[in-house]
């Protein structure tokens, strides 16, 4: 009797066990469940690299409060999201990651959730609210910025025309400039925003666009030139704020608040031969003025070297009819 309650006792025991363990273990399910994985930068660079979709939420640890909230909404709509996104899609969480200046400039104090399809980045600046981030990231999914060049510029924008095809945010880059490539992810922010009733592109003004580029007189500096072509005007971004509040806000209303300017039309063969060499002065001069005094260097050696030859001859005779003189005088002295 004693071993059989010894028994039954062992075995209260042992399903209480197993009890607690499971409860456990499903509270630390869910505990899980409302965190996000965090990556370290390999990891991330790797996921971008392989994954068709990756959202990331980069949060600095002075921004703690903020990033629990952001990092609450992207678990609710985690599910949805991957869903939508036919289940190749990863949502991943980044601490104090200096990667985040890649793709954000300014406002990186602050959590950022960026979204990479197939590696190419766009910024998400709503709030923290689960029904307004998937409907925009599902928005996000396509890429919107369009690559333009010389040959499709105007046919794409009708910019001296009147731009019939709508209003144009435009940003001529160059292939060196770092500000231009952190850019990529705050256009792709306008491009995605705006869509069907803005264009957003880019022009790289040293390579495919070098005509377009010296057709608004950029120049050859690697910086950024945004510029907002609307019924054919053009304004020129002159600020020194480039996150994606600031740069919408400048295509819907504040672009007034800059001169308009003609669009100017693409220039002749010699204008552009002529506004190639401006560029280039202005942007090299020592090496223009280098080039430049190469051949005047050579001319004057050139003519230096030729009446250096013309006075040879002459001194020649010089010699030559002072000996005549000479010769002459002796005669003329032997004769008396």
């Amino acid at each position: 009797i004693h071993f059989y309650k010894r028994l039954c006792c062992g075995e209260i025991i042992m399903a209480k066990l197993c009890s607690f363990g499971f409860l456990l273990l499903m509270a630390l399910s869910l505990t899980s469940g409302e965190e996000l994985q965090i990556v370290d930068q390999a990891e991330f660079i790797k996921l971008i690299t392989e994954e068709h979709y990756v959202v990331a939420l980069f949060c600095p640890s002075g921004s703690l409060e903020r990033c629990e909230e952001f990092e609450g909404e992207l678990t609710s709509i985690r599910e949805d999201m991957i869903d939508v996104m036919d289940g190749d899609g990863w949502v991943v969480k980044l601490m104090d990651s200096p990667l985040v200046e890649e793709y954000a400039v300014g406002k990186t104090e602050q959590p950022v959730i960026v979204m990479f399809r197939k590696g190419l980045p766009v910024i998400y600046d709503g709030p923290a609210n689960e029904e307004i981030m998937l409907e925009t990231l599902v928005r996000y999914k396509e890429p919107g910025v369009q690559e333009l060049t010389d040959s499709t510029f105007e046919h794409q924008t009708q910019a001296a025309t009147g731009a019939t095809t709508g209003d144009w945010l435009v940003m001529f880059f160059t292939t060196n400039c770092h500000l231009c490539h952190r850019l990529t992810a705050t256009m792709e922010n306008l491009a995605c925003k705006h869509r069907g009733r803005m264009n957003v592109a880019r022009v790289n003004k040293e390579t495919y666009g070098e005509k377009t580029g010296r057709r608004f007189e950029l120049g050859l500096e690697d910086k950024p030139d945004i510029i907002f072509f609307r019924l054919g005007k053009m304004y020129r971004y002159k600020g020194d704020k480039y996150d994606p509040e600031t740069l919408s806000s400048f295509m819907t209303s504040t672009y007034g608040d800059q001169a308009a300017e003609d669009i100017p039309l693409p220039k002749s063969p010699l204008s552009d031969l002529l506004q190639l060499c401006l560029d280039y002065l202005s942007a090299y001069p020592l090496l223009v003025g280098a080039c430049l005094c190469v051949p005047i260097l050579l001319l004057v050696a050139f003519l230096l070297i030729m009446r250096s030859d013309e006075d040879e001859p002459k001194a020649r005779k010089t010699k030559k009819k002072k000996k005549e003189e000479q010769k002459e005088k002796r005669e003329s002295k032997k004769d008396k």
